[in-house]
C-alpha cells in the first residue's frame, strides 16, 4: 500500500489540497494541530484538551460530505455538506486544507471556521490525519503547535483496534499498515506524545499546550 505525503504548496497531492496564502497569515493567530495514526488514542486527547482549557481552545470543526452518523450534529460534530457545494467552496478558495478520501467523499478545514475561532479570542485546535497534519503545520510555521500521538506499539495499536469490535478484518489490516507508514513521519511534527498510558499522555499534552500558548 502506497500512502503519498510528498511536499507541496497550493496543489493537489493525493486528493489533498493545501492553501498557498497561508504562510503570510498573522503569527499572533496561533494554531495547534493534533494528529496520531487512527486507534491512538488521539480523540480522547482532544477532548481532555477541550475540557481542561475551555476558555483557551476551540474544537476547530471540519466540513464533511458524508451523511452523519449516530448523535452526530450539524455544526457541532461536522459541518455536513453535499459534495456540490464542497466541490463549490474549492473553487472559491475557502479551505485552508482538504482531501478527498474516495471519489465524492470530502473532508476539509474551514478559513471561515478558524477565523470563528480566532474572533472569540481562543485558539483553533485541530483534530486532523497525519498526512493533513504535516501539511498545515507547513502553513504556519511560525504560528503553529503540532502534537503526534503515538501508541506504544504496532502490535499495541492493532489490539486497540481489534477490541473496538466496529472493523473487519481487513479494514483493520488496512489501518495498522496505514499506521506503520504514518508513524515514520513523526518526527516532522513539534512534539511527540506517546500513549501508553491515556491519562499521562493527556497530562503531558496538556502541559506542551499551555507552554505554547503561554509564549
Amino acid at each position: 500500500m502506497i500512502f503519498d505525503l510528498s511536499s507541496a504548496k497550493g496543489e493537489t497531492v493525493s486528493n489533498l489540497y493545501i492553501c498557498p496564502f497561508l504562510s503570510m497569515h498573522s503569527a499572533k493567530k496561533k494554531i495547534i494541530i493534533i494528529t496520531a495514526p487512527s486507534g491512538s488514542g488521539k480523540t480522547s486527547v482532544v477532548r481532555h484538551l477541550l475540557e481542561q482549557m475551555p476558555d483557551k481552545l476551540a474544537f476547530s470543526i471540519s466540513a464533511a460530505t458524508r451523511k452523519p452518523r449516530g448523535h452526530e450534529k450539524d455544526k457541532e460534530d461536522y459541518y455536513f455538506i453535499s459534495a456540490d457545494e464542497f466541490e463549490k467552496r474549492i473553487e472559491n478558495n475557502e479551505f485552508v486544507e482538504w482531501e478527498m478520501v474516495y471519489e465524492g467523499k470530502y473532508y476539509g478545514t474551514l478559513k471561515s471556521e478558524l477565523e470563528r475561532i480566532w474572533q472569540q479570542g481562543k485558539t483553533p485546535l485541530l483534530d486532523v490525519d497525519v498526512k493533513g497534519g504535516v501539511y498545515i503545520q507547513q502553513q504556519y510555521p511560525n504560528s503553529s503547535l503540532s502534537l503526534f500521538i503515538e501508541p506504544p506499539s504496532i502490535e499495541e495499536l492493532e489490539r486497540r483496534l481489534r477490541a473496538r469490535g466496529t472493523e473487519s478484518d481487513n479494514s483493520i489490516k488496512y489501518r495498522v499498515s496505514k499506521a506503520s507508514y504514518e508513524m515514520t513521519f513523526k518526527d516532522k511534527f513539534d512534539e511527540v506524545v506517546i500513549n501508553e498510558d491515556l491519562q499521562k499522555a493527556c497530562k503531558d499534552a496538556e502541559k506542551i499546550i499551555r507552554k505554547f500558548l503561554e509564549s
